[in-house]
């Protein structure tokens, strides 16, 4: 318990140190060059505190919110359909394997941001399509691995105490798929912040990713480091508080050591 102890508080200090050298190292380096090149930490802090306080600039951050648990939980449904297609039409399997899910995986974000703009115009439909299509192959990708994956022997007591296949399903085939659903979730939400701000940079009307465009116009270049701070924090305080819990929980519930 004690080693355990002193491991956790290394991994502690650790992390101050490098914190405390990374802000101590742009901190001293802001001060050789001018302020629209690098701002200094307090400066981007200060700005942060304004973005918080000020309701329009607060709503452009909810709203890219908006656009990425959108994107995410029509990336989730949309995958799980069509993952879950081959098993019930086995005819299916060889287009879903060998042709849609290798056409998605390989189309260019940019390329689903430029024929958005096209189809619908500047707006938040355009970054949630958008997205939504980066997204859906990783959730195809997870999802057909956890049931091509999944016990056989397990399938088959179920099938032999009732002929239900709708049961088997929500008894089984789910609770089976969980820790595969969640990867995908987990993916998702580290993917679509990357996509999300050039969605929203070429194709939104509003959003984070639009901030940094007007700010980049106007060589606000406070706005555009607190806005990818913002981001940073968003992602790291997700991984702790959510990500981290719930993977906890999985691995103590499957015996994962």
């Amino acid at each position: 318990a004690l080693h355990q102890k002193w491991i956790s508080t290394k991994k502690i200090i650790i992390s101050l140190v490098f914190w405390a050298s990374f802000i101590g190292i742009w901190h001293a380096y802001s001060l050789q060059v001018p302020a629209y090149q690098l701002p200094s930490p307090g400066s981007v802090a200060r700005t942060m505190l304004t973005i918080f306080s000020d309701v329009n600039m607060s709503r452009q951050i909810m709203l890219s919110l908006m656009h990425i648990s959108s994107a995410m939980l029509i990336a989730f449904i949309l995958g799980s359909c069509i993952a879950v297609l081959p098993s019930l039409h086995p005819v299916s399997l060889h287009f879903v394997d060998q042709r849609l899910t290798p056409f998605l995986n390989s189309f260019s974000g940019v390329g689903w941001l430029f024929i958005a703009i096209l189809w619908f115009g500047i707006n938040s439909f355009t970054v949630i399509f958008a997205v939504t299509m980066v997204l859906v192959p990783f959730a195809i990708i997870n999802l057909r691995t956890g049931l091509t994956e999944m016990d056989s022997e397990i399938l088959e007591l179920g099938t032999s105490l009732t002929r239900k296949k709708l049961k088997n399903f929500f008894k089984l085939v789910v609770p089976m798929l969980f820790p595969y659903a969640f990867a995908t979730l987990r993916i998702s939400f580290g993917v679509s912040w990357k996509v999300v701000l050039t969605a929203e940079l070429f194709g939104g009307s509003g959003g984070m990713g639009y901030m940094l465009n007007k700010a980049r116009q106007e060589f606000e270049t406070e706005i555009i480091f607190a806005i990818i701070t913002y981001m940073i924090l968003f992602v790291i305080l997700s991984e702790l508080i959510v990500f981290n819990l719930v993977q906890k929980s999985l691995d103590k519930r499957y015996h994962v050591e």
